[in-house]
């Protein structure tokens, strides 16, 4: 059986699809080209822009490294004059060399508190340069909250003398041994409490309150609120801040619930068991062996 051959119009209109599928093969080759182009100028792009990051980064560590050797030697530059001044202050409140008048007293009982708190900010500022450079080290240890606690209460006692405040702790219940770095915990807990007192006036769990709006700031650096009470009593505004930074070394966070005039409440929370961090080298490290 023979096969019929196409007609002149069939034939024809084959010649026209071939045609029309080379036009659109020869447009998409082109377009694959210019695709392809672009994904080569786009590599090369992110490649550029990888490099760029990794200078960057390089350039901040830098930056950090040297603000962590400024600190450093600021402080250790620092503390020496202060310690004098606060030694030599101290002497005199105590009357070696002689009785002082109501206003000498009065002056030098403000240079002390002065070099107190200058030698607070070099410290906190010294913390918060260890934490940006990686130079802070966590090291835990099994303890019991109760006893730390009783350390707090200790340290807290004679710094209490305002009789119309109260300095409560509450004995922890049911709370089991904690795996944790409590001379940092201590830290966070040291500067909550410094904040009560500071700014509780009379009874306990009060204060000046915080308005909701200014909340969000407060563990920022060098953030102070201002208030009647504030201006009174300036701190560093530092010590939120390291709080904050601590807490989250240990693997917690801070918090503050506060009605403006109605006092605060600030709270961290940590695990039970310390985890160490794995640093990104090591993530790149176990997936590469991976």
């Amino acid at each position: 059986m023979s096969e019929s051959k196409p007609t002149p119009q069939e034939f024809e209109q084959i010649l026209q699809e071939r045609d029309t599928l080379r036009a659109e093969l020869r447009k998409s080759v082109g377009q694959i080209e210019a695709l392809s182009r672009e994904l080569m100028e786009t590599n090369r792009g992110v490649v550029a822009l990888y490099a760029e990051l990794d200078d960057r980064v390089a350039e901040l560590r830098e930056v950090a490294e040297l603000k962590s050797r400024f600190l450093s030697y600021m402080s250790h530059e620092f503390r020496t004059p202060l310690g004098s001044i606060r030694s030599i202050a101290r002497i005199l409140l105590d009357q070696m060399d002689g009785p002082l008048t109501a206003e000498q007293e009065k002056q030098i009982r403000f240079i002390q508190s002065s070099a107190e708190e200058l030698t607070d900010m070099v410290n906190d500022l010294l913390d918060l340069a260890k934490i940006d450079a990686g130079r802070i080290s966590i090291s835990p240890e099994w303890f019991e909250m109760v006893d730390l606690f009783a350390a707090l209460r200790g340290m807290f006692k004679p710094i209490v003398i305002n009789p119309e405040v109260a300095l409560i702790f509450e004995e922890p219940v049911d709370v089991p041994r904690i795996y944790t770095d409590d001379k940092k915990l201590s830290q966070i807990l040291r500067n909550f409490i410094s904040n009560a007192l500071k700014f509780t006036q009379k009874g306990a769990d009060t204060g000046i309150g915080i308005a909701k709006e200014h909340q969000g700031a407060l563990f920022q650096d060098f953030v102070q609120l201002e208030s009647p009470i504030q201006k009174r009593f300036r701190g560093t505004g530092l010590g939120l801040a390291l709080s904050k930074r601590l807490a989250e070394l240990l693997g917690g966070h801070v918090a503050v619930e506060s009605q403006l005039g109605h006092g605060s409440t600030f709270s961290v929370v940590i695990p039970l068991h310390f985890i160490p961090r794995k640093s990104p080298s090591d993530e790149r490290n176990h997936t590469a062996e991976g």
